[in-house]
């Protein structure tokens, strides 16, 4: 098996278009090599507790209405040339992802995490959740056969904060600067929402150079 490592923020669309093409690469190699773990890093690290509203984020982050269109027009058009559905009116509210990164950390402990970093995508960015509200987790938590009422307890203290804060910082050290970033057998880093084609490709070439058992 060969690992790869999956650096991303649930509220990052690319790392949502990255991972829906890396998926499809997947589902045409149902055999493929790869243990698949994912890792935090927060696109707004100095994010209120409890989020902003979506409008005023946009606008205060892009410099006006203006700049907030012409940053996301090419992550819209990008989404539909790919068939990546995403409901960008829906989404109200911008969240702090500590919470949502130590949900994915938890479902790593119980073998569930690529269920629940699905679940918090199609959450925030086709149902326009809010993935920074406990009881959002909790019922996504549920969604994907985690105990709602452990993580409940769980998000009502800071179990694991310092832990994602230090992985986060750690990957910033490193020189990680945007997400998603992949990591391939720990060696080969992979930055961007990268095509199908692609990762068939290097999935082909691990399959031939693996020998035969």
């Amino acid at each position: 098996m060969v690992k790869l490592d999956i650096i991303s923020d649930p509220i990052c669309p690319w790392c949502f278009i990255g991972k829906s093409q890396l998926d499809r690469a997947l589902e045409q190699r149902p055999d493929h090599p790869f243990t698949i773990e994912w890792h935090p890093f927060q696109l707004n690290p100095d994010m209120p507790p409890e989020g902003m509203d979506r409008r005023a984020y946009l606008e205060a982050k892009f410099g006006g209405k203006d700049g907030a269109y012409t940053a996301y027009q090419p992550i819209v058009e990008h989404a539909k040339k790919v068939g990546v559905n995403i409901e960008f009116d829906k989404i109200q509210r911008t969240p702090n992802t500590m919470d949502a990164h130590r949900l994915i950390h938890w479902a790593g402990i119980e073998g569930r995490q690529t269920f629940v970093v699905s679940a918090l995508f199609k959450a925030y960015f086709q149902e326009g959740r809010d993935i920074g509200n406990h009881e959002v987790l909790a019922d996504i938590a549920d969604s994907s056969d985690l105990d709602a009422s452990v993580v409940m307890r769980l998000l009502a203290t800071d179990e694991d904060k310092s832990g994602i804060a230090e992985k986060d910082q750690g990957f910033r050290k490193m020189g990680i600067q945007s997400v998603p970033t992949f990591v391939v057998g720990g060696q080969h880093a992979v930055p961007g929402a990268q095509p199908s084609e692609l990762w068939l490709k290097v999935l082909d070439e691990i399959i031939a150079g693996e020998p035969d058992t």
